[in-house]
């Protein structure tokens, strides 16, 4: 269930700090960036296959074709349209230009809210595939009717009814509307598919008004499970939900998962088709049936903060839209599954690395090194928010699961008055036992990063070796940038240029690269003053 953590000495969590600088953990401690971990272990490399590393679940779809999908670029139909592809070409930076302020205005909506409008019209048409075509179709027409009409006084309520309008469309051309009218006029509220509640009061006269997103019978909430159905394989589970409720585009849930773009849509269009073939319903898994789909929701909200936390690509090293979505998913497993100890845990974990947010970037939005930070701007709220409920997890009486763990090594950092005074043998000892019970190469780099903090960098660089020898993390940043670093603690400076110039060729995010930039211009201005001072 647990997936890497972030590996150490990259920068502000991931771009290339010294290890001896200790750079801000991302999610967890001393982690590095989303691109390149925090898939679950087994999610697979880049030669895996579809239906490989996937347990008894995944029978389902091994039994599809493995064929490359002809749907285009990004997979089939709906999947090939995400909240990136909202932005018209036409519309310059920022959305300026012809129509740019509508246009800027739809992407930002379906950024934020596309999630929910595919929740809730699954739910009114009970078909998953269809839901995310109709939204889709929304989205076009806000495309065209915003620019020209303005943008409506409740965008993602637009949305959403043009969706139902669709639907109904929909219906009407094939010949089942007295059964799926009876589907679309169910007396259930917004998220009543969870509660089974009854109706709601009338709504006000403005159609347009979207459900409470913060309450306990969330339609994304509701989403999330479904998209985690038993009949997917946990791969092709964890692709489609990042997909249709995080709203990462393929390129960001391929680094995420450690696997080639072209595998991610895949599984994304396998999954759709495997879906639709064992005819699942929307409908959210009674009480009894939830646990055994936990650990794959578990894991698609940490793979979205991580991505949030530590963004794969772009120019800004946080993405808050996508931290903020996770943690008030966390918020919400740990409320509907409060028995659960990986549900504190989880939410502990995200409390206590989002805490650290304000002290991360600087004004320009350039990172800031956990050394560097000022740690009097983080967020002590969130802090006790965090430990709270790192408390609540083993108060469970069922022990500490690995989101425990990464949470209990969060906290060794929140609550340090500095780099130095962290209690870096502790935090040896949770990694041990987080690699024990989840292990993973990304784990494994975090250790390494942590033992070279307790017992020096030469102990720390045995074990990265380690992983390079075995080949692990082979096409990820992290393991040149955290190499680099350690052989610049031992003074072997041209082994550690050659990791850094390795390490920069293989980042995706620019924030990042600049760092690692830097690191690299201060590691060749020292060797030339000392190839200067030997003339």
């Amino acid at each position: 269930m647990a997936r890497g953590d972030r590996a150490a000495l990259s920068g502000e969590s991931r771009a290339g700090s010294g290890s001896g600088s200790g750079s801000d953990p991302g999610p967890g401690p001393e982690w590095g960036p989303a691109s390149d971990s925090g898939s679950e272990p087994g999610l697979g490399s880049e030669s895996e296959s579809e239906s490989s590393g996937a347990g008894p679940e995944s029978g389902a779809a091994r039994a599809e074709s493995a064929g490359p999908e002809s749907a285009g670029p990004d997979g089939a139909g709906p999947e090939s349209a995400g909240p990136d592809d909202a932005r018209p070409e036409s519309a310059g930076p920022g959305g300026h230009g012809p129509g740019g302020t509508g246009r800027a205005a739809v992407a930002a909506v379906w950024r934020i809210e596309s999630a929910r409008i595919v929740g809730a019209l699954a739910r009114y048409t009970g078909d998953f595939a269809l839901a995310e075509d109709l939204a889709q179709e929304a989205l076009a027409e806000a495309l065209v009717t915003w620019p020209r009409d303005g943008v409506p006084r409740h965008p993602a309520g637009w949305l959403l009814t043009v969706g139902r309008r669709r639907a109904i469309d929909h219906f009407r051309r094939h010949e089942v509307q007295d059964r799926k009218y009876a589907v679309l006029a169910h007396g259930l509220g917004e998220g009543g598919a969870v509660t089974g509640g009854g109706p709601p009061l009338p709504p006000p006269d403005d159609q347009d008004v979207l459900w409470d997103p913060d309450q306990i019978d969330d339609d994304l909430l509701a989403l999330m499970f479904v998209a985690c159905h038993p009949v997917l394989s946990r791969e092709a589970r964890v692709a489609l939900t990042l997909r249709v409720v995080g709203g990462l585009t393929s390129d960001e849930i391929a680094r995420a998962l450690l696997v080639p773009t072209a595998t991610a849509q895949a599984r994304i269009t396998r999954a759709k088709k495997t879906l639709a073939a064992a005819g699942v319903p929307f409908e959210v898994p009674p009480p009894e049936q939830r646990g055994a789909r936990l650990g794959t929701v578990l894991t698609v909200v940490y793979v979205i903060f991580t991505e949030g936390s530590s963004a794969s690509s772009g120019p800004d090293l946080i993405r808050f839209d996508l931290a903020g979505e996770a943690q008030r998913l966390a918020r919400i497993l740990a409320r509907l599954m409060p028995e659960e100890p990986e549900t504190h845990g989880l939410l502990a974990l995200l409390e206590l690395t989002g805490a650290r947010f304000p002290a991360r970037t600087g004004p320009d939005g350039e990172p800031v090194l956990l050394e560097h930070q000022d740690r009097s701007r983080w967020d002590r709220t969130a802090i006790r928010r965090g430990r709270a409920a790192a408390v609540r997890a083993q108060r469970t009486g069922r022990g500490v699961g690995a989101y425990g763990l990464q949470a209990l090594i969060a906290e060794q950092h929140a609550v340090a008055e500095s780099v130095a005074a962290t209690d870096w043998p502790r935090i040896v000892l949770l990694y041990e036992a987080l690699a024990r019970l989840a292990p993973s190469p990304v784990v494994e780099l975090n250790r390494a990063v942590a033992v070279s903090m307790a017992e020096g960098p030469r102990a720390g660089l045995e074990l990265v070796d380690a992983l390079g020898d075995a080949g692990q993390l082979a096409g990820s940043h992290l393991l040149p940038s955290v190499r680099g670093e350690l052989l610049i603690r031992l003074g072997r400076d041209e082994d550690a240029r050659a990791e850094l110039e390795r390490a920069i060729k293989l980042c995706g995010n620019e924030r990042e690269r600049e760092v690692l930039r830097g690191k690299l211009a201060r590691l060749e201005e020292g060797l030339e003053e000392r190839l200067g001072e030997g003339e």
